[in-house]
């Protein structure tokens, strides 16, 4: 008996650290940590931004694979007929973002956004152009743009496996949901890592106050990239250093790797300026100690929201006429888009858990107790 119960513990330990635990770990606010100004909205969370919806799949199988699929949902109809403005900026292009060169020429997104591994984004844009095709009202479509985003989980997923098929990836668009986003070591995370931490997904939000025109500003990126990291300006690296293991091909590299983030806003925006926005975000990386190394391929990709912005597939005028922001009036969505950034990067940390994958690699979670004793001890010093 004492033997089983010792295996049960021994089973029960492994599982939590390789298979779960993201609700035991906090977000960043739960943490005890403000990050910015501006307020966060109900969930902070993309899907404060109405209409936006999210869904993944997490693939964990043997000791190899750990990747998986996260789709992110402009609004609920078919975003093929009701195309929505969306701007792509690019801090460090050593990636692969299939269907770029179309949003960035004609300032539409006309499909669901998806994030997964690098050798997966082909299987991914497959199954995105089936979505597109089997919807109602698509059925003379033949030109359909699929926006798929990655980064190389390799480190812990048997990325060459290719685990990533078509079925998965429709399983997440069709399971997208409104409401809270799970985050860490899920979805197109599962096997990401960041400051040779564990990475993953994660999500957070900022709601303008009313004069300034009370948009949201949502954030949802997929982290796997590296640095020196900060928090709040304070440089931890050092602070944190982890024991090393006797073999060095145990722990994540701290250099390479990628970053995707998707930006979403009911702010009425143009191309341009959504183009503009993308930028922000993206100063969340180095906010968080990032540098867009060489090997990392750093993109951000924003979208609108608003009805009254979005572009039918087909319209017999020549003509539109929109609504949209004045430039003077979007320094705060900028601001909001880089808070929203730094907290999204930080929460995909703190709720990631230690994950142990192909050739025992392992990545380590954020050591959050350390931490806070550590920014306890800081903050008494300063005082």
């Amino acid at each position: 008996m004492k033997i089983l119960t010792a295996l049960f513990l021994i089973l029960s330990v492994i599982f939590c650290s390789v298979f779960g635990g993201q609700q035991t770990r906090p977000r960043v606010r739960e943490f005890g940590l403000k990050i910015g100004v501006l307020e966060p909205g109900p969930l902070n969370s993309i899907t404060d931004v109405p209409g936006v919806r999210v869904g993944q799949v997490t693939l964990i199988e043997g000791d190899r694979i750990r990747t998986g699929v996260t789709a992110i949902l402009p609004h609920p109809g078919n975003i093929f007929q009701e195309k929505v403005p969306a701007g792509i900026y690019v801090a460090n292009g050593f990636g692969k973002l299939t269907g770029y060169t179309q949003v960035d020429e004609l300032g539409t997104l006309e499909t669901p956004i998806i994030l997964t591994n690098t050798l997966s984004v082909p299987e991914a844009a497959a199954a995105v152009i089936e979505y597109i095709l089997s919807l109602p009202g698509n059925e003379q479509v033949s030109s359909v743009n699929p926006v798929v985003g990655e980064t190389n989980d390799g480190w812990l997923n048997d990325i060459r496996a290719r685990a990533v098929k078509k079925e998965h990836v429709l399983e997440a668009i069709r399971s997208a949901r409104e409401g809270p986003v799970e985050e860490g070591s899920v979805g197109a995370g599962a096997g990401t890592t960041c400051f040779s931490f564990k990475g993953g997904i994660g999500t957070s939000s900022r709601k303008l106050p009313p004069e300034r025109g009370g948009w949201t500003v949502g954030v949802l990126v997929q982290t796997n990239f590296g640095g020196v990291l900060q928090i709040k300006g304070l440089l931890i690296e050092e602070l944190l250093k982890k024991e090393k293991a006797e073999s060095s091909n145990l722990t994540p590299p701290g250099e390479g790797g990628s970053c995707l983030i998707v930006v979403a806003t009911d702010a009425p925006l143009d191309s341009r300026n959504l183009k503009r926005l993308a930028k922000r975000a993206l100063l969340g990386i180095p906010r968080t100690g990032g540098y867009y190394s060489n090997g990392s391929g750093d993109y951000a990709i924003a979208f609108s929201t608003a009805p009254g912005v979005r572009v039918p597939h087909r319209e017999k005028s020549l003509t539109m006429k929109v609504e949209i922001v004045r430039n003077e009036a979007m320094s705060a969505l900028f601001q909001a888009a880089a808070e929203a950034s730094e907290e999204a990067i930080l929460n995909s940390m703190f709720k990631a858990t230690t994950m142990i994958g192909k050739d025992g690699h392992r990545a380590e979670a954020l050591p959050l107790d350390r931490l806070k004793i550590l920014l306890e001890r800081f903050r008494n010093e300063n005082e």
